[in-house]
């Protein structure tokens, strides 16, 4: 699956991933109303609104970009219905030809892990059809169990042809509490890096692995390092844009072949006809605005690779 996802960043000349996170706050108002005329201001009309917007953008960039990443979080708050919207939404940029990245970040103990891996990546056996759940091609990992809930999902990558992206050195502020603490001599997640290359080992598709790397833009000289730690990984960045991470802290991503990461903005995009330079775009073009931040996006990583 990797080597799919490589092709398409090849071919769009453009290592994005959109975010597909949306709260009620970055919709625009004309959009929830029309969901709440139809649906009423309940579950499903938040649901609905979800989806127009997602779709939207959807139509507006997926000609720009290889890859997406719906936040299943920002579903599952409206219940069975966003998760419907999110399975919606999961389907039709697999129908524009996208990858699609769900963000989970699902790790449990080894018979939990194979049931996520199964629904998220695999296929359920029911009577005697074998059927897909959310059908998604990546999904983020959380490593914390070790092993035990690591190796289903890889199992699954091997039997699907999908992938992982298992969290290493995230974004956020606080990720140093425990990512940044020394074991013998070294900081976790360095550690955690060298199990993920060792993981990716044994899902090997051409150079690069089908086990990613979540690696956040936030933190250049940590990437630096874990680039050198995992050659043959590729990595996940979060962090660029709202933040905070820039294109120059990017640069330690990527590998000399100008390949080695994806680097996935969220609000940034789909929320850009809220701030400038896009808010000219008004409300009614959300989704024209963000397709000018993937084009301003592209040209700014590529202004450091």
């Amino acid at each position: 699956m990797i080597q799919k996802l490589i092709e398409k960043i090849q071919k769009t000349k453009a290592p994005i991933c959109v975010g597909l996170d949306p709260m009620l706050s970055y919709i625009p108002e004309p959009v929830v109303k029309k969901a709440f005329a139809e649906y009423g201001e309940t579950l499903e009309g938040a649901a609905e609104a979800v989806w127009q917007f997602n779709k939207e953008i959807i139509d507006c960039t997926w000609d720009l970009i290889p890859a997406v990443k719906p936040q299943i979080a920002m579903y599952e708050q409206f219940g069975i219905p966003g998760l419907v919207s999110y399975k919606r939404t999961v389907d039709y940029c697999k129908s524009k030809g996208l990858i699609v990245i769900g963000d989970a970040k699902r790790g449990d103990i080894g018979s939990t892990s194979a049931a996520y891996a199964t629904a998220h990546l695999g296929h359920v056996k029911v009577g005697s059809q074998s059927l897909a759940g959310f059908d998604t091609d990546f999904l983020t990992v959380n490593p914390y169990l070790g092993t035990d809930g690591v190796k289903p999902f890889v199992d699954v990558c091997n039997q699907e042809d999908k992938g992982i992206f298992v969290l290493v050195k995230t974004s956020n502020p606080s990720s140093g509490e425990f990512q940044d603490r020394l074991i013998d001599g070294r900081p976790l997640y360095e550690w955690v890096g060298q199990k993920v290359a060792e993981w990716g080992s044994a899902s090997m598709d051409g150079t690069y692995s089908n086990v990613g790397a979540v690696v956040g833009a936030t933190y250049p000289e940590m990437s630096r390092v874990l680039r050198k730690q995992m050659p043959n990984t590729y990595f996940l960045v979060p962090g660029y844009g709202a933040q905070g991470g820039t294109a120059q802290d990017l640069r330690y991503c990527f590998n000399e072949d100008g390949l080695g990461a994806i680097v996935n903005s969220s609000r940034g995009i789909i929320a850009a006809y809220k701030k400038a330079p896009y808010d000219k775009f008004g409300p009614e073009h959300f989704g024209e605005a963000s397709r000018q931040a993937v084009i301003d996006m592209a040209a700014d990583i590529g202004s450091v690779l």
